[in-house]
């Protein structure tokens, strides 16, 4: 699948874009799955503390988040909800973030892709020996309200030791400048994880409904460090768990949306039982599937 360039390129810069990895007609069917999944969601009955004012707001939110590792769930956007009316500002198709975090296994169309022999081909080419799917997200950057995403490392929100975590970012729609595709830090990857983010080890805590916490602390970046990757619909970017990255607020009346996979090594690795999302049943093997 990447050739030899393609794979120097990697291991150089931490990120590359893959031209078509994916059919045109596979990128109106995962966001035709992701719609029916949008159409089901009820946010008043999934998502009940948006549109009130409960003492357990932040429990209940941090409770869903957990609950959604196998599951297809729906996360809004910042801006979805007017505080003053307690309802969504516009169609319930143009309120939400992201959907995850069990799509892979739950969902035929986005299981099809993410168990293709495109990705089964690119993971070899990295050297993944028994690699598993530890998460699927597919994300939105509603046009207007798409939230700004800070600079990070995915190491800091899925980790195992020792760390090998890819990334694979599917576009389902063009990502450019004008609508916020993703900027990264060449080379960062060479960097260690810098903080984590972690269920809370204080029982006390968790079971009141602090559930998370960040360990360590980010460094400020300079954004002249960061270079656009820009990507048509097809196209995926491969991103290394170490590399830094971020995408700006989409101001623009042109939606992007990204179906996203972690892939994690599982040969002679640990998965961190820090780590916020815990497997109910076991992560799948790819070369399985």
């Amino acid at each position: 699948m990447l050739t030899e360039e393609q794979i120097q390129r990697y291991n150089r810069d931490g990120y590359l874009v893959v031209k078509n990895f994916i059919t045109l007609d596979d990128c109106q069917k995962l966001k035709g799955a992701g719609d029916r999944i949008i159409d089901a969601w009820e946010p008043e009955r999934d998502n009940p503390w948006l549109f009130s004012n409960v003492e357990n707001k932040i429990h209940s939110s941090h409770q869903y988040l957990i609950d959604s590792s196998d599951k297809a769930s729906c996360f809004p956007e910042d801006d979805a909800v007017n505080p003053e009316t307690g309802k969504l500002n516009q169609d319930k198709r143009a309120s939400v973030r992201r959907i995850g975090h069990n799509l892979h296994m739950l969902v035929p169309e986005f299981k099809r892709v993410t168990f293709s022999d495109n990705v089964k081909a690119v993971l070899h080419d990295l050297d993944f020996i028994q690699p598993a799917i530890r998460q699927s997200l597919l994300t939105f950057k509603q046009p207007f309200i798409g939230t700004k995403v800070l600079p990070h490392q995915d190491g800091t929100f899925v980790y195992n030791d020792p760390l090998k975590v890819v990334n694979i970012l599917i576009g389902l729609e063009d990502a450019t400048l004008g609508n916020s595709c993703v900027f990264f830090i060449p080379g960062s990857h060479s960097e260690p994880i810098r903080s984590r983010f972690i269920r809370n080890p204080d029982e006390k805590e968790f079971k009141e409904g602090k559930m998370f916490v960040t360990v360590g602390e980010d460094k400020k970046y300079d954004d002249a460090e960061f270079v656009p990757a820009e990507m048509k619909a097809g196209d995926c970017v491969l991103i290394h768990g170490q590399v830094v990255h971020k995408s700006d607020k989409n101001t623009s009346p042109i939606s992007r949306q990204i179906y996203a996979i972690t892939a994690i090594e599982t040969h002679d690795s640990t998965y961190c039982k820090e780590n916020w999302l815990q497997p109910v049943t076991p992560f799948p093997l790819v070369y399985d599937n």
